[in-house]
């Protein structure tokens, strides 16, 4: 497949997420449940998500993933206990859009990374996945991802 990668500027975000550890083999089990977490936050707030949910991946260690699942929303939220209430900073982002299974992802990566360094860019080491259609209704094959490197 053939990635179209772009660099774009894009404004602050505010977010409300939930930061967490875990293994790729418990990933979906954490990402369903914080989810969960989410939009019952959002529903207690009377507030609706402004985008796709993301989850941004701080390392890429597969035995101890540090992740942030989150909602970007149109303001400023109250977070509680567990959900906070963040920004994703305004800046240069590199971009691509994978779409397929979730487990067929990397070459989005690898494109992106090549995408990155040949245009003299320097990524800032987290990745970010913004899903854009429900796994429990799409297709594999139909899935959307975008995936965004936040660039320093």
């Amino acid at each position: 497949m053939d990635y179209k990668c772009e660099i774009k500027n894009l404004p602050e975000q505010p977010i409300l997420s939930i930061r967490t550890h875990s293994s790729m083999i418990s990933l979906s089990k954490i990402l369903g449940k914080a989810f969960e977490k989410l939009e019952a936050r959002l529903k207690e707030l009377g507030e609706d998500p402004s985008g796709a949910p993301f989850v941004a991946y701080y390392n890429m260690n597969m035995l101890n993933l540090d992740i942030e699942i989150g909602f970007p929303v149109k303001r400023t939220l109250d977070g509680n206990e567990e959900i906070k209430a963040g920004t994703q900073p305004a800046g240069k982002y590199a971009m691509t859009m994978h779409q397929g299974p979730y487990s067929k992802i990397w070459p989005a990566y690898n494109a992106l990374t090549k995408n990155v360094k040949d245009g003299g860019y320097h990524a800032s080491g987290v990745a970010y996945e913004y899903y854009l259609n429900d796994p429990g209704t799409t297709n594999p094959n139909d899935l959307l991802t975008q995936v965004v490197f936040p660039l320093k």
